[in-house]
């Protein structure tokens, strides 16, 4: 075998090619035109970001072209389309920097930035900033709601103070009158759900309300005796001593903190101070309003944490569709080399442990789907305490013996409606991760136990109310502190040693949990330890296992008979020859589609087709789904399958059989049997 070195034209192609790939695996549209409005290069998010059709991306492609098409679909509103078309011709001939958003009809909020880049022409990024924009103005509604909640409430303590100075100024005039005020008022104020209180400007309280009771044990008949520096604390004392003095200059002050309450209770408060000026401008006190923002607070991190997950699970799941199908020719390519009599000395040095790699490669984009809940299961009813007993007949022997593992199981004859190889990875994971946090050498404790979560706790776990089975691994190791918790469940992040863990085991738990309707938590200490809980919901009725990676890459491929004539629907070229000979392998006569319109062209005009197979996934609006329903529904075709890398989350529940991209023929051949023969 002899290797030619490629020429210079060769490499430049290459190059280009490598270039033109990542262009297109960025997240911006791109564009690059030269000084006479011509398109020199582009990018696919630029077409699918505006909604351009493919056709209409090539060299040379007129500037003007984008502009009408964008016209004549009603992009730029009412008015005469030349003038539209002609107008904005003439503002890209001045080649002038600018960055605008704009907004299409569709609701799409798009950043256009354009630069000229001299002697080669005018570069312009596309991004899609709408959730960006949507974000700003939950926030700024949430401020306002704040501002708004705020001048309520101290409006509320103005009137009061109103009140009050009535009811001295009656004072001089008729003290039983006043008597009947105080009381009054006493009972107005103990009533409100917050702290109230006034002190004068020696800081000495001269009226605390109800919520000083209840928060701190205070007497509301001595208010004279009550001292923010004893009650509160000297450490947060002297965090807001600097609003006091705010305050206390005649400005209006609102702060929040965190103080610890009667029975050791840990609130986040907010409080307002409103300084009572003179006529004169003298400050003679303050007005002090306080609320308990702990359950806002914990609301507002659980949706900015949720927001977060999902964000990044829409990353992982669009990488993982591109990696399955890279990895899909990798190793359909290798195990059919492997199958050539002249390289059978090679399999076990070369070929193999390159299988072995893309394998692992494999193993990883399925850790990400998992997490991003895009990972095909295969939900049952599982008795939960006999499927974690099974699994430690199965890890016990492999821990060390100066590890203890206890099981405490407390839902006997509970059942749950999940994945029970999922449920078992999930666990595996969570004793793993507790045995290197006591380096082999503490108590690990599983439990199992029913639960009856109430409005607050389900709102904690984003969870509804009702029965749960709550499973927990605690562990007595090292702990991780709190800053690291919020982090835990992130792809690719780990607290290990390089080399020592992928960093998705948890983010697998995570995914899996999600997945089976449930949630999953951590209570962590540093040098305490870590306790693992996941929440999985009980059915109120109750009603596969994957295919095996480990081929025989030595099986040579025999003749097989004819199968018949197979529809192969693929829109990745490099994919689709793979496929299609792992199909003539198996003895099928192959027609190809590389889209969804295709297919349905063809599946209306050809008979005798004995297997349909299809990408899910797929561009120019027809996907495998709706491919794979009408090829069932001519009612002559044996066989439909469906293969992808990964399903998206608008996918609709399908009854037609998935295969899990990579796979080889031997796992094509196994799907083929197991489901329709």
């Amino acid at each position: 075998m002899s290797t030619s070195i490629p020429s210079g034209s060769s490499r430049d192609a290459q190059r280009i090619e490598s270039l033109q790939a990542g262009l297109d695996l960025i997240d911006q549209g791109f564009t690059l035109i030269d000084e006479h409005l011509r398109l020199v290069a582009w990018n696919e998010p630029f077409l699918k970001l505006l909604e351009f059709p493919d056709h209409m991306g090539y060299e040379g492609a007129p500037f003007e072209s984008f502009m009408r098409y964008n016209a004549e679909r009603g992009e730029y509103g009412e008015g005469d389309i030349e003038t539209q078309v002609r107008e904005r011709v003439e503002a890209a001939k001045a080649f002038r920097i600018h960055d605008i958003e704009r907004t299409r009809p569709n609701g799409t909020v798009l950043r256009v930035r354009g630069f000229p880049v001299p002697g080669h022409g005018f570069v312009t990024l596309y991004s899609d900033i709408t959730q960006q924009r949507h974000s700003e103005e939950l926030l700024r509604e949430h401020n306002a709601l704040l501002e708004l909640r705020v001048a309520q409430r101290t409006a509320e303590l103005r009137a009061t103070n109103d009140q009050l100075r009535e009811a001295l100024r009656l004072n001089e005039q008729f003290a039983s009158s006043l008597e009947r005020s105080e009381a009054q008022m006493r009972l107005i104020t103990d009533s409100i759900p917050a702290l109230l209180g006034y002190f004068d400007s020696t800081l000495v309280y001269r009226y605390i309300n109800r919520g000083y009771r209840d928060w701190f044990g205070l007497d509301t008949t001595r208010p004279d005796q009550a001292g923010a520096r004893g009650f509160l604390g000297l450490g947060t004392y002297s965090l807001i001593k600097p609003f006091i003095r705010q305050a206390l200059r005649g400005e209006p002050v609102t702060f929040e903190y965190e103080v610890n309450t009667v029975g050791g209770v840990r609130k986040l408060a907010r409080t307002s101070l409103i300084p009572e000026v003179t006529d004169r401008g003298d400050v003679v006190g303050c007005f002090e309003l306080t609320f308990d923002i702990t359950q806002e607070r914990r609301t507002h991190d659980i949706l900015v944490q949720a927001q977060k997950m999902e964000a990044l699970g829409q990353l992982t799941s669009g990488l993982s569709h591109d990696f399955n199908n890279i990895l899909t020719v990798i190793l359909g390519n290798l195990t059919a080399l492997s199958a050539h009599a002249d390289v059978r000395h090679h399999v076990s040095e070369y070929i193999a442990p390159a299988v072995d790699a893309a394998r692992r490669g494999s193993d990883l984009i399925k850790g990400l789907l998992a997490f991003s809940r895009q990972q095909p299961i295969q939900s049952s009813a599982v008795e939960l305490d006999a499927c974690v007993l099974s699994l430690d007949k199965l890890v016990r022997h492999t821990l060390p013996g100066t590890l203890k593992l206890a099981f405490e199981l407390d839902a006997p004859g509970v059942h749950c409606l999940l994945d029970a190889n999922q449920f078992q990875n999930a666990l595996l994971n969570l004793i793993l991760n507790a045995k290197d946090a006591t380096q082999s050498k503490g108590h690990i404790t599983v439990r199992s136990a029913t639960r009856v979560l109430d409005a607050e706790r389900a709102a904690q776990l984003n969870l509804s109310t009702g029965v749960y089975v709550c499973l927990s691994v605690e562990d007595d190791g090292c702990g991780v502190d709190a800053q690291t918790l919020t982090r835990v469940f992130e792809p690719f992040f780990t607290t290990k040693q390089v080399g020592q863990g992928s960093g998705l085991g948890l983010s697998m738990v995570y995914g899996f949990a999600r997945q089976s309707g449930g949630a999953v938590e951590i209570d962590s200490e540093p040098g305490v330890g870590t306790t693992v809980s996941l929440w999985l919901p009980l059915p109120e009725a109750l009603p596969g296992d994957e295919l095996d990676p480990s081929d025989d890459l030595s099986l040579a491929s025999q003749d097989a008979p004819p199968q018949g004539l197979a529809l192969l629907v693929e829109d990745d070229a490099h994919v689709r020859k793979v496929v299609r000979r792992h199909l003539l392998d198996l003895g099928y006569a192959v027609i190809e589609a590389s889209n969804g319109h295709e297919a349905l062209d063809i599946l209306d005009q050809t008979d005798g087709l004995q297997v349909v197979l299809s990408d899910f996934v797929m561009p120019g609006g027809v996907n495998g789904q709706q491919v794979t329903t009408h090829a069932i529904r001519r009612g002559t075709i044996p066989k439909v399958l469906l293969m992808s890398g990964y399903l998206p989350d608008t996918a609709q529940p399908t009854e037609v059989p998935l295969i899990q991209k990579p796979f080889t023929r031997e796992q094509l051949l196994q799907a083929l049997q197991t489901h329709f023969d």
